[in-house]
């Protein structure tokens, strides 16, 4: 089942729960996918779908730390709320361990051994994770890696 068409049946069940919250993100997760589907002109890939949920999730959080930052009890609340939601249609998350064992397999293929292959590194492990793993996860294991 597409994303647009699992979206489209979560609408109509939040809808029928009169469930505001869920109603909310969901809406503003098919806005997402549609606009990305009439920008690209055509109907997203697996990976495309999880790129639009993905971003909406990383806007999300990066809310979240700023309500948190400034005190808006009121505001954090929402936006927790908000990520159990989008959360939902992202696949399942690696773990720290599975996403260390992925950056020295490709340390080990790419043969990145200093901090001068960062870059290097990451470019070649970031699409082996797409959708799977947090970039700053990512980011981490690589930084711990070369260190």
């Amino acid at each position: 089942m597409s994303l647009l068409t699992q979206l489209n049946e979560d609408l109509k069940t939040a809808m029928k729960a009169r469930n505001k919250m869920d109603l909310t993100v969901v809406r503003s997760l098919k806005a997402a996918v549609m606009n990305e589907q009439i920008e690209l002109g055509h109907d997203l890939t697996p990976d495309e779908e999880v790129a639009v949920v993905s971003r909406g999730l990383k806007q999300r959080r990066e809310s979240l730390s700023e309500f948190e930052n400034a005190g808006r009890e009121d505001l954090i609340a929402d936006t927790k709320a908000e990520i159990e939601v989008v959360s939902r249609y992202m696949p399942e998350q690696m773990s720290a361990e599975e996403v260390t064992k992925v950056v020295k397999e490709t340390a080990e293929a790419v043969g990145a051994t200093s901090k001068g292959d960062f870059g290097k590194l990451m470019g070649a492990v970031m699409p082996k994770v797409k959708g799977k793993a947090d970039g700053k996860l990512v980011n981490q294991a690589v930084k711990d890696l070369l260190a």
